[in-house]
């Protein structure tokens, strides 16, 4: 518990210790008003001042100035009447705390949990100096600072690793127990703990850029987005409060002025006033209030603490009505991991033409030109490649050694006026033309995930009623991965702007009620991944771009956990549905039974609290996924 939360426990105890202790003590009078006006002050202090202040403010109607007018009415009722019985706006007023107190309590325990899931925060970074290690302020590193992290310390900012290997500790951001392996060479990101050996790193990015520190942001900032639910219950509360207060107010008055003026009855004021005082401490609306939020955030901590970063409430909700889910294919279902399988009609020796189509590749970062300089296996001297142009979609034209070397597909071959050969292997492949003579292709294959295929499967066993492929790729090789994966419909060969032209299509044929989702993680699908109804982007190997543009993004590029977010956004969803109904059916049959006379001051609080309790338990259900 926090100061706070302290404060507010003792407050409850002394207030009921001198509830207990005053009906032992025979006052009467101005006295007992007195006696009992001091643990009414010890527990409802706040609430008054706060009453106050959104009456000088002018937001009179929150549930503070309801407990204030009702409790001080009830309070007023009783000297009026000489009664004395002032034991029931008390226990009204304590009986609230109570459950203010247990929201607190339950709210911090929620943001505890998902801050220790979360805990990935790096305190220091470790520099190097004159053979001591220095604990430096991450903030401070620069790109390119060499980084030493030891066995159980946090990777405090992405890089390569330059010398050392060991295993990461990946499940703070995975959401996964198994660990990663990694040795020099291997990209690294920041928030993984270092399990074994000791690694000296190069940074990369600054911490700000880092993938902790974005990580970070995320989470921090994912409630400010708010949901259609959310904001249904801030306009609800904005109603529905005034017009309960105009309710309780003519429940005051109409009853008593129609017997005394229409029937000639006894107006019997105190117990109207009564009632009008009950049915506003029934009609609080904090159950409402507290736990759909509550839920959102928890929901959001659940799909972090599974590997999966929901930017807001707003995509938590729009990712419950996914019904068509677009994947792109390189890099999404497949490694976007390519090898060079084959190279066939060469005019010229093999390494030759791997040189000459690394060398013209080589201002690429596209993983095609990456596996033909892997392939290549020297380092590439950049003096001899001039005048490189790249076409969109088609593939490089460039000067190599003096001579004009088209790099690409059969369509760049088709704009030079090249015959070419096609080839029966699937792949990508890679005609080559050297001085305007055809000189040969190469076959490049990419591999499929592993678990690309149980993730379509997942998927329809989500409820999603269609699983789309979009990608560049020739069709024999997009119509062999979709037929693997069982994949409903496949575009292939589409440039970037056709993958946006082909989703605005998908979004127009679909239903009102069905959302798209659209997964990718290249630069190059920004443009759709913010076109979709939602966006979700590959983390770990994802491109900045990509995971900007996205609203949700998996950290660990396992499409089987798309499935598992839509799973979770639909147990939280589920659960802000259940707690409005049934708040708002409770508070409307209470509401009845005070205006009726048959609710009591005592059971309209029993009846408040219970219902904020067990919707604040409810809405902390969102926060545990593990078995989703």
């Amino acid at each position: 518990m926090n100061k706070k939360q302290k404060k507010m426990l003792a407050r409850i105890l002394i207030a009921a210790a001198l509830l207990v202790f005053l009906n032992f003590i025979p006052a009467k009078g101005w006295l007992r008003f007195l006696l009992y006006l001091a643990p009414y002050l010890v527990i409802g202090y706040d609430i008054l001042l706060k009453a106050a202040r959104g009456v000088k403010n002018r937001q009179v109607f929150d549930e503070c100035f309801l407990m204030a007018v009702a409790t001080v009415g009830a309070i007023a009722l009783a000297l009026y009447e000489k009664s004395g019985d002032y034991t029931e706006a008390i226990a009204v007023m304590l009986f609230y705390q109570i459950g203010e107190w247990f929201q607190s309590y339950a709210v911090g325990k929620s943001r505890r949990n998902i801050s220790e899931l979360m805990d990935i925060r790096p305190d220091y970074a470790n520099v190097e100096t004159d053979g001591r290690l220095e604990k430096t302020d991450p903030d401070e590193i620069e790109i390119g600072t060499v980084i030493v992290v030891q066995p159980g310390e946090k990777v405090p900012i992405d890089g390569i690793v330059l010398e050392g290997a060991s295993s990461l500790n990946t499940s703070a951001l995975t959401g996964e127990s198994l660990p990663r392996d990694v040795k020099a060479g291997d990209e690294i990101i920041s928030g993984c703990i270092n399990m074994t050996g000791v690694l000296k790193i190069r940074t990369t990015k600054e911490f700000g850029e880092s993938t902790v520190s974005k990580i970070l942001d995320l989470v921090e900032n994912a409630t400010s987005r708010k949901s259609r639910s959310e904001d249904f219950i801030s306009k609800f509360a904005r109603v529905y409060t005034p017009a309960v207060c105009c309710a309780a107010l003519a429940l005051a008055f109409l009853p008593p002025l129609v017997r005394m003026t229409a029937l000639g009855m006894n107006p019997a004021w105190g117990s109207w006033i009564y009632r009008a005082l009950t049915f506003l401490v029934i009609s609080c609306p904090c159950a409402l209030v507290i736990s759909i939020p509550l839920s959102f955030f928890a929901g959001i901590g659940g799909a972090s603490n599974a590997g999966v970063l929901v930017k807001g409430s707003n995509y938590l909700e729009t990712l419950s009505q996914t019904r068509i889910v677009v994947f792109d294919k390189t890099g999404t279902l497949t490694q976007g991991v390519f090898e060079v399988n084959g190279i066939h009609h060469n005019e010229m020796e093999n390494e030759k033409l791997i040189e000459y189509a690394a060398l013209a590749e080589s201002a690429s970062s596209h993983p095609i030109s990456k596996s033909l300089q892997r392939a290549y296996g020297k380092e590439i001297d950049r003096s001899r490649v001039e005048d490189i142009r790249e076409i969109s979609g088609n593939g490089v034209i460039a000067r190599v050694d003096g001579r004009e070397v088209a790099a690409g597909n059969d369509k760049l071959m088709a704009s030079l006026g090249i015959p070419y050969k096609n080839c029966r292997s699937v792949g990508t492949i890679i005609h080559m033309a050297v001085d305007g003579s055809y000189a040969g292709h190469i076959v490049i294959s990419d591999v499929v995930k592993p678990r690309a295929g149980e993730a379509v499967k997942a998927l329809k066993k989500a409820g999603v009623q269609k699983v789309v492929m979009l990608t560049g790729d020739a069709k024999r090789v997009a119509d062999q991965v979709s037929a693997s994966l069982g994949i409903d419909e496949v575009y292939s060969e589409l440039l970037p702007g056709d993958k946006v032209q082909k989703v605005e299509e998908l979004l127009k044929d679909k239903t009102d009620n069905a959302r798209l989702a659209f997964v990718g993680d290249g630069i190059n699908d920004a443009p759709v991944l913010g076109r979709a109804d939602i966006g979700i982007a590959m983390g770990a190997m994802g491109s900045d771009a990509a995971i900007e543009a996205a609203d949700v993004v998996l950290m660990d590029d396992d499409p089987v956990k798309i499935a598992k977010a839509i799973k979770i956004s639909r147990k939280c969803l589920g659960i802000v549905y259940q707690n409005i109904v049934f708040a708002i059916g409770i508070k409307l049959i209470c509401l009845a039974l005070g205006a009726l006379g048959l609710a009591n001051m005592w059971l309209a609080i029993f009846a408040d609290v219970g219902v904020m309790v067990i919707a604040v338990l409810n809405a902390i259900r969102a926060l545990f996924v593990k078995k989703l």
